[in-house]
């Protein structure tokens, strides 16, 4: 029996309107109504679109797993409305936790904590930890109130792939695995939050993103860790946070990072390879590849954030010109790149050896 796909309900909300407008508020209920009968919805936050559930039903929880296909070791971030219902869900609430959520929620920064009974096991993987975030998008915080339920909410995509920026590639990545979506339209950060560990002192940064160790170092007020060199999760057991496995973020189309980008295309293009390149080099610094009817050329920004921002959305549009490779031109070592670095270095294929001069002669 055919399946049909899932309505995708436009949630348009003007900035200077304190509420949502009708035809989005009926959107938000319908999709709170979904969600308290134990269904799947995708829904936008700044970072990547989540694929949301009920964090309190444990059945509902597994149907994330099942639509992404996601191990079971892989947590899941929980997503709250405000600290209150945070620390409702923990079952204590370290310093440097408090700090963050007073200062930096809502945003893309995600802390880990001790897990509160309320939390069922398959959410944390099994572990003595919950992930939780407060996103900073009005659509998301007013769905949970809404809903009356945190959500537990991975990127809404099947396992490993690139994380959706839009709801047109959560419809093309997961299909009819998803009850409802609402498209908020395009993500404005673009990559998944910065994840912290609150429970070692000092904090740990378990995965980097949007928010930098200097802003959590000000705002906690002392020195946090930066993430080790080497992916930490293992066939073992279950991760401490998402987005830990050696392998993610992957595009269909094999990406490499090239130390000789420009060296490296032009021995793709005379193989007969189709390449799409991202470079931050002007298009005259290309010489005599430019202009080859094989190469796609995208010129990506010289900023962190701003690249960040466009990473995700440039891989699932070079995903649909049906490329051999996809090579990438490497960004600067510097901590301020360390998100993107992350994210590139999992995608990779094969994966690239480990950074040594990212860290700071602060880690331990």
């Amino acid at each position: 029996m055919a399946r049909t796909l899932p309505d995708v309900l436009r949630c348009d909300w003007p900035a200077e309107l304190p509420e949502p407008p009708p035809a989005t508020a009926q959107a938000l209920e319908r999709a709170a109504a979904v969600l308290r009968h134990g269904g799947l919805v995708a829904i936008p936050t700044e970072t990547v679109y989540g694929l949301a559930a009920d964090a309190l039903d444990e059945e509902a929880v597994a149907g994330i797993f099942r639509a992404k296909g996601r191990p079971a070791t892989n947590p899941l971030i929980v997503h709250v409305a405000d600290a209150a219902m945070a620390r409702s869900l923990a079952a204590s609430w370290p310093p440097a936790a408090a700090a963050i959520a007073a200062r930096l929620w809502p945003g893309p920064v995600t802390i880990v904590v001790p897990r509160g009974p309320r939390i069922p096991a398959i959410v944390t993987a099994g572990g003595p930890t919950v992930a939780l975030r407060c996103p900073d998008h009005r659509l998301a915080r007013r769905l949970i109130a809404a809903a009356g339920v945190p959500l537990a909410a991975p990127s809404a995509n099947r396992s490993e792939a690139v994380s959706p920026t839009t709801a047109h590639h959560v419809l093309e990545s997961l299909g009819d695995k998803v009850a409802l979506i609402l498209d908020g339209g395009p993500c404005s950060r673009g990559i998944e939050s910065t994840v912290v560990d609150c429970t070692t002192v000092p904090p740990r940064i378990l995965r980097p993103g949007p928010l930098s160790r200097a802003a959590l170092e000000e705002v906690v007020g002392g020195p946090v860790v930066a993430p080790a060199d080497e992916p930490r999760a293992t066939a073992a057991g279950p991760s401490r946070a998402p987005g830990q496995q050696p392998r993610h973020y992957a595009p269909r189309t094999p990406l490499e990072i090239a130390g000789d980008p420009l060296g490296r295309v032009g021995e793709l293009l005379d193989a007969g390879r189709r390449v799409g390149l991202l470079t931050t080099r002007a298009a005259a610094a290309l010489g005599s590849l430019a202009g080859r009817r094989e190469l796609v050329v995208v010129p990506m920004p010289a900023d962190p954030q701003a690249y960040a921002r466009l990473l995700y959305a440039t891989l699932h549009a070079l995903d649909q010109r049906a490329l051999d490779r996809i090579v990438v031109e490497p960004p600067p070592d510097a901590e301020p790149w360390a998100a993107v670095w992350d994210r590139l270095r999992r995608a990779a294929t094969p994966p690239l050896p480990p950074l040594r001069s990212a860290r700071s002669d602060r880690d331990p």
